[in-house]
């Protein structure tokens, strides 16, 4: 099964790497997806966006005399849009890229090759950026696209499951030991009202616990991106402790499989989740939200300390970019548009609207403010006071991420398979990343 959706995954690159060869021989009228001679069209993910997106586009639309015009499906259809698009359907000018899936489109000649323009654009300085986010979209010494924004972890907790169950709120110095504890009681006093203390899925990985692997020391990918880290001591620890201390406070597996954690937690049915910086909005707009409050992630006393040291409260992070579609006859227009959205002006109103943080170093301060009656300042607040890990990634990550999944549903019901599955799962890996 898995030799099957290695050999589909290396069709589909194939297939779109053929198919934008025949749409390039094609008649010049094809519009790369736009809509008229003067209408951009963009698509992204999520809709929670899209109004600040568009007050930024609009003011952009001003002086450049374009129309944007936006899509955002779903995050599976979004995929299946796009390649439909390069599989001789219609793409948009312009589109977000993922981690998930970089290494694929830009491998097969789909995204626009951007470094003319930004050589020619005195607004982008890739030094500005977040490396790990910049260095994501470059193949072979080429940019294919912009950082967006990046994002980071923090704990949303409910006052009033905290307040009914007599536990403590996070303070910032709670280590994740404190957090199970705080989960566990939760969850014992909450038994008869089916309330449990947290939740953590096999799924939960960049705003769950991959931070809690990276905080003990461990690792999930070596740094050059050439071997697993799942079978490293410090990671195989991290992960017994989500074993043994965090699993016994969730909701069954079996719920988790079928329901996420923010609607769970929404539904009052969990006391604390770990999300990422780009949710906020969810839970700001939610019926509730006078009962939710943000704390900075927990750290591990490695040392036994006592104390937190930067390498012990570990946040993943991301960041999405913008690119340009290879078939779109509007690129120098769609290249102005994303330089709106990138340059230092654009980020920083970006944070301002509260769309998410910025990409642009030193633009996020605003995202705090953004929310009134929320306080979010740990998201921001953990690039200071713990390490930023870019999301553990390479070039087969939609493989081996699929492959850790399987094999951890059948550890979240078994806990004590833990250091098994993860040995076994390593050496998968690495086969994985070989055939990269």
């Amino acid at each position: 099964m898995k030799m099957k959706k290695r050999i589909l995954s290396l069709l589909l690159v194939v297939v779109m790497t053929i198919a934008i060869v025949m749409t390039g021989c094609g008649s010049g009228d094809s519009g790369g997806g736009s809509t008229s001679d003067k209408t951009l069209t963009v698509a992204i993910w999520d809709n929670n966006q899209m109004a600040g997106l568009k007050e930024i586009a609009d003011e952009w639309s001003k002086t450049s005399g374009y129309e944007v015009e936006f899509t955002a499906p779903d995050w599976d259809s979004y995929w299946t849009m796009l390649e439909a698009g390069v599989s001789g359907g219609e793409m948009p000018d312009v589109f977000w890229m993922h981690s998930n899936n970089a290494d694929k489109y830009m491998g097969a000649d789909i995204l626009l090759n951007l470094n003319d323009y930004i050589a020619d654009d005195d607004a982008i300085d890739l030094d500005n950026y977040f490396e790990g986010i910049t260095d994501l979209y470059r193949m072979d010494d080429v940019q294919y696209a912009i950082p967006k924004d990046h994002d980071t972890i923090a704990v949303v907790y409910n006052k009033k499951i905290f307040d009914k169950y007599k536990v403590d709120y996070p303070s910032e110095d709670w280590t994740w030991d404190d957090f199970a504890e705080a989960a566990q009681k939760i969850s014992n006093e909450g038994k008869e009202d089916g309330v449990y203390g947290t939740y953590c899925n096999v799924t939960s990985d960049q705003d769950g616990w991959y931070n809690i692997v990276y905080s003990y020391g461990g690792e999930v990918i070596t740094p050059n991106q050439k071997s697993s880290g799942l079978d490293e001591p410090a990671t195989i620890e991290a992960m017994k402790f989500v074993a043994e201390e965090i699993l016994p406070a969730c909701p069954p597996p079996d719920s988790m499989a079928s329901t996420g954690g923010d609607t769970m937690f929404l539904s009052g049915l969990v006391g604390m989740i770990c999300q990422g910086s780009w949710t906020v909005n969810n839970f700001y707009t939610a019926d509730n939200a006078s009962d939710y409050a943000w704390a900075l992630l927990p750290y591990a006393d490695v040392n036994g300390n006592g104390q937190c040291e930067p390498s012990e409260r570990c946040s993943i992070y991301n960041g999405l970019g913008w690119c340009i579609s290879s078939q779109s006859e509007k690129a120098d227009a769609a290249w102005s548009l994303i330089s709106a959205f990138t340059c230092e002006e654009g980020q920083n109103k970006q944070s301002e609207l509260g769309i998410t943080m910025a990409a642009y170093k030193g633009c996020s301060d605003a995202f705090t403010e953004a929310y009134d009656g929320m306080d979010i300042s740990p998201f921001v607040d953990i690039e200071e006071k713990g390490t930023l890990v870019f999301r553990p990634s390479s070039k087969s990550t939609a493989l081996w991420r699929e492959d850790i999944s399987d094999a951890l549903v059948d550890v979240w019901s078994n806990p004590e398979k833990m250091e098994d599955v993860l040995k076994e799962l390593a050496v998968q890996m690495n086969q994985t990343i070989s055939e990269e």
